[in-house]
């Protein structure tokens, strides 16, 4: 009898989620997702399938767990915030959000930008419990004891988070990267089959895993072609047009006396910083030395000289970092996601 019992309310429990799926216009799979808070959903799928639910009756204890446990229906982008610096009209920053944006608008999210103090707490996992994000996007993240320890409280508290143009080697984290390694090999063997020996490298801090990437590119270059690494050679900027600007001086009395032939910078801003610097000391790219950038912004193409460059798919990355979050499609993929890069040649080592 109690097997019975037990029956009949399996059989109408079938019933009431194939009506709830039939009044939301949704699969009875969707419903169940809904209805357990399992996987990404668009917002408006979501109080679609809560409203039939509530219609039909169906499950109230469930239905009411659902609605205290409300999503905010927002990613969260953690972005460094750097004073006087103009965040959103670099670039790279730019590029990365439009693409985060396409995804979230087209999974039912918003956006929520939250800017990093350089010195302040990371303190991230606090947005997910006080309900302000349902996922998130970190950029600008940095090899440091602080961005470990709020990395590994995310991990541990099983928040879904994903990192753009950062990894950690050594852990799992959800990563979405370009190879810059191999860019940068690309980049330094382009130079040397020009005629170029002596090759100076503007790089950023190595905090950033994108700033050793290009190291380890740029030596593996030299070592094929039989060139030897010479550390006072390399440069540290720090991916500001100021940085590379302030090392025109250095730089040109190198060139002049034949001790650096050409340069290759880690982004295109202290690519043009430096080529400004050294043009005001009578210096051209691609005339008295070669140069090389990385990023193919849109300064590069606008630049007399035109700028030689790696072209990154930062739109890309911030389109597949998002999906990873919120796509449920997409959640199977791999971990770490390594995208590839181009070189562009134009005419600061070698006309297009």
């Amino acid at each position: 009898m109690e097997k019975c019992h037990q029956s009949h309310f399996r059989r109408q429990s079938v019933i009431s989620r194939k009506e709830v799926a039939k009044l939301a216009g949704v699969s009875e799979a969707t419903v169940s997702r809904v209805l357990n808070n399992v996987g990404p959903l668009k917002e408006e799928t979501r109080e679609r399938v809560l409203q039939a639910a509530a219609v039909v009756g169906y499950v109230p204890n469930a239905l009411a767990q659902q609605f205290a446990r409300r999503k905010s229906g927002n990613i969260g982008v953690i972005l460094p915030f750097v004073p006087k610096v103009h965040l959103f009209s670099t670039y790279y920053f730019s590029e990365i959000l439009s693409g985060i944006g396409e995804t979230a608008k087209r999974c039912g999210y918003d956006l929520l930008l939250i800017f990093r103090e350089p010195d302040g707490a990371r303190d991230y996992a606090k947005l997910f419990r006080t309900q302000k994000i349902d996922a998130c996007i970190v950029l600008g993240s940095q090899d440091v004891p602080e961005e470990r320890a709020a990395l590994a409280e995310l991990k541990a508290s099983g928040y879904p988070f994903c990192l753009v143009n950062q990894r950690f080697e050594e852990a799992d984290y959800a990563a979405v990267d370009a190879d810059h390694r191999n860019g940068s090999r690309e980049a330094v063997l382009h130079l040397i089959d020009r005629g170029c020996r002596s090759i100076a490298f503007l790089n950023g801090p190595l905090q950033y895993s994108n700033s050793a990437d290009r190291l380890e590119g740029y030596k593996n270059a030299l070592v094929e072609k039989g060139i030897a690494y010479v550390s006072q050679l390399v440069y540290v900027g720090n991916y500001s047009r100021k940085s590379g600007y302030e090392l025109a001086e250095q730089l040109a009395l190198q060139i002049r006396s034949g001790v650096v032939d050409a340069v290759f910078a880690a982004n295109d801003r202290m690519a043009i910083g430096l080529m400004q610097g050294l043009r005001e000391r009578g210096l051209e790219a691609g005339k008295q030395y070669a140069m090389v950038g990385y990023d193919d912004s849109d300064g590069s193409r606008i630049i007399s000289p035109r700028l030689s460059t790696v072209a990154v798919p930062f739109y890309e990355m911030g389109k597949l970092a998002a999906a990873k979050l919120l796509d449920g499609e997409q959640r199977a993929d791999a971990v770490s996601s390594l995208l590839p890069v181009q070189l562009m040649v134009r005419e600061t080592s070698g006309h297009e």
